[in-house]
């Protein structure tokens, strides 16, 4: 086993690494950019290494600042996590090539599952089925268009470098093909600096199930299979495993290919092969095909970790030092049933956009694991993925399971940003979900009540109101009569809710017992018992106060700001004439231009932040007065980018 390794990573994934590290008595090494210097993964390593700039270019992508951090602090070993360098063959050679052991699998493996259309021609050559389509060189686009044609709509184009749903169009009629295929080459050319793509066989019903893999570079595992068919964007939202109707034949089928694709290329350690599925008439074994090769760890390892009672890093390390592999396949098997839920900060209502924002209050249930990188005061920084935590449950069935994730996220507490917690929480309870009917639309199709934004109910906001005065704190008599003089204290409070102002009075009717007065609803707020009660309802909310912010948990996280009465409104505010930064980020594109007529709806510009582009839009109708930004111009949240002119309705 090493004494030392380096983590080439960042956030969750290197605080998991090093946590196994820990406990397998293995010393680590931490990198970290100018934005991470106070992380979670620096503090959690035993030594740590500053290696730039907070771009990952200026960092994280750095490889040879990296692997001379590894020789520098005695680290025998490099570990890539996932995403940034994980699958870059470059970066193993030179790793082997400084005398390092990289912890993953060989560059000639990496390179061999990188693009999609090579890998789809060798997993042919190794009898693991491939989806119906065009996995050729020729470019041309009429080439492709007749390819489409010749599959038979609808297809996907998928960037042949891709990986993040980045890249990737559904085309579902001829007359779209062209404008399709531009859009997915330029973000293609963008995110992987490779234009080229291939065209697949679109599945009408699909499920997405991959296989985790194990290697030691002449024989593999298969740890069974994971259903990662929650999706939005093409991108995972909740994971389990195992798949929901999976069937022992399926299974076996699904596991024996799995291992073929992996012993074809002399894969050595963890990865994934993943696939698509046919879902209309249920799981069978001719109804599967091979979709990519992950040649790292997987965000969602945790939920195969659960039910096959494996550390799948502990094997990384272990198989990377020399070893064997740990376990044969005989002695795998499935323990119960487990769910991922990745929360993010992002505003959901708003298409998922990503958010920052510093996290002035954190608190996980202790009935979940929870892989974090963040703490209470950490911020959301614009340079990275917007993850907070995976949250991860584990139970005897699905059943059991489903009703411990819908539980925990109830009793996840985020305040400082906005985040997706409340819709995990309902998407957790979808009935199709609960049902096990899931399909990669299945999002999609119930996306409009999944995204509703919560609303405090008056028993809520009558929490909030007290939270606000400093009143709601452990009573220290019962409920009862207060001595006053002539009338009972009176309290006022004005709060925020949205975008609606919430007048409250509190009448003081005694010690720990209060009349909150809202306009339209009246409630009993008392202690006793050792609890809070709002009415005949126990108050089981949580209450954090950073500020002027206020939020309860009470099912949902409800924020409410709170006013002070010296604020006054701005009155300077633009209306409808303005489209600013909905975030920090890199103009990529401005397609406005002074004097030009634009309708409501209109893609003005593209921001890209967070690793995704966002199509800025007019709000209304109307004429560009200036372009405030240019394309390449690094822009902070709420910078103005484009006026419109002054609508004259509303000017008249």
């Amino acid at each position: 086993m090493f004494d030392k390794i380096l983590i080439a990573n960042r956030g969750e994934i290197a605080c998991r690494v090093m946590e196994t590290a820990r406990r397998l008595g293995v010393k680590t090494v931490a990198v970290y950019s100018d934005a991470d210097e106070r992380a979670r993964h620096v503090a959690l390593a035993d030594q740590a290494v500053h290696i730039g700039g907070p771009a990952p270019g200026e960092s994280y992508l750095k490889g040879d600042v990296i692997i001379r951090a590894a020789l520098e602090t005695g680290a025998q070993a490099i570990h890539p996590g996932y995403g940034f360098l994980s699958e870059n063959p470059d970066f193993v050679e030179a790793v082997e090539a400084a005398g390092l052991v990289f912890i993953g699998p060989s560059a000639d493996a990496i390179r061999k599952m990188g693009l999609k259309d090579a890998a789809k021609a060798l997993m042919e050559e190794a009898n693991v089925p491939v989806v119906p389509g065009y996995h050729g060189k020729n470019q041309d686009p009429e080439h492709l268009s007749g390819a489409a044609d010749a599959i038979g709509y609808p297809v996907l184009i998928k960037a042949v470098a891709g990986g993040g749903g980045k890249g990737m169009r559904l085309v579902e009629k001829p007359a779209d093909f062209m404008d399709s295929l531009k859009s997915a080459q330029g973000e293609a050319r963008t995110a992987f600096g490779n234009p080229d793509v291939l065209i697949e066989k679109y599945v009408q019903q699909p499920r997405h199930i991959e296989v985790q893999v194990f290697g030691n570079g002449a024989r593999a595992v298969h740890l069974f299979e994971r259903d990662c068919s929650l999706q939005r964007r093409h991108q995972k939202v909740i994971e389990e495993a195992p798949a929901p109707g999976m069937i022992p034949e399926m299974r076996a089928a699904m596991g024996a290919a799995a291992v073929r694709a992996a012993e074809a290329i002399g894969y050595k350690g963890a990865g994934t092969i993943e696939f698509i599925v046919d879902g209309a008439d249920g799981l069978r074994t001719d109804g599967f095909w091979f979709m990519e090769m992950n040649t790292r760890l997987q965000v969602e390892h945790p939920v195969t970790e659960a039910i096959t009672g494996v550390d799948l890093v502990e094997w990384q390390l272990r198989v990377a030092s020399g070893e064997g592999l740990p376990m044969s396949q005989s002695d795998l098997s499935i323990s119960g049933h487990a769910f991922e839920a990745r929360i993010y900060a992002e505003d959901v209502p708003k298409g998922f956009l990503p958010a920052t924002g510093t996290l002035s209050h954190l608190e996980f249930p202790a009935t979940a694991r929870v892989d974090s990188g963040v703490r209470p005061g950490d911020t959301i920084s614009p340079w990275y993925d917007p993850m907070i935590a995976k949250l991860v449950v584990h139970g005897a069935t699905r059943e059991i399971a489903l009703k411990q994730l819908e539980t925990a996220l109830r009793h996840t507490d985020v305040a400082g940003t906005v985040t997706n917690v409340s819709f995990l929480a309902l998407l957790s309870a979808q009935p199709d979900f609960v049902a096990g009917r899931v399909d990669t639309g299945l999002i999609a199709r119930d996306l409009e009540r999944l995204s509703v934004t919560p609303v405090a109910c008056t028993k809520a906001r009558s929490v909030a109101a007290l939270s606000a005065l400093g009143l709601m704190r452990g009573a220290k008599a019962a409920p009862g009569p207060a001595f006053v003089m002539w009338t009972p204290l009176e309290h006022s409070v004005a709060l925020m809710h949205h975008d609606a102002r919430i007048d409250a009075k509190v009448t003081v009717v005694g010690t720990g017992d209060y009349r909150v007065d809202l306009g339209d609803a009246r409630h009993h707020v008392w202690y006793g018992e050792g609890a809070w009660w709002v009415d005949q309802t126990k108050v089981q909310a949580r209450m954090a106060r950073y500020g002027a912010d206020l939020t309860v948990f009470w099912g949902n996280a409800y924020h409410f700001h709170v006013i002070d009465p010296l604020e006054r409104e701005d009155e300077a505010g633009v209306g409808g004439n303005l489209i600013a930064a909905p975030m920090p980020g890199l103009i990529k594109a401005v397609y406005a231009e002074a004097g030009q007529v634009v309708s409501q709806g209109d893609r003005l510009a593209v921001l890209e932040a967070m690793k995704m582009e966002h199509s800025l839009l007019a709000v209304r109708d109307g004429v560009v007065a200036e372009v405030l930004v240019r394309d390449g111009q690094q822009v902070e949240e709420g910078a103005a980018l484009i006026r419109l002119e002054e609508d004259e309705e509303a000017a008249a």
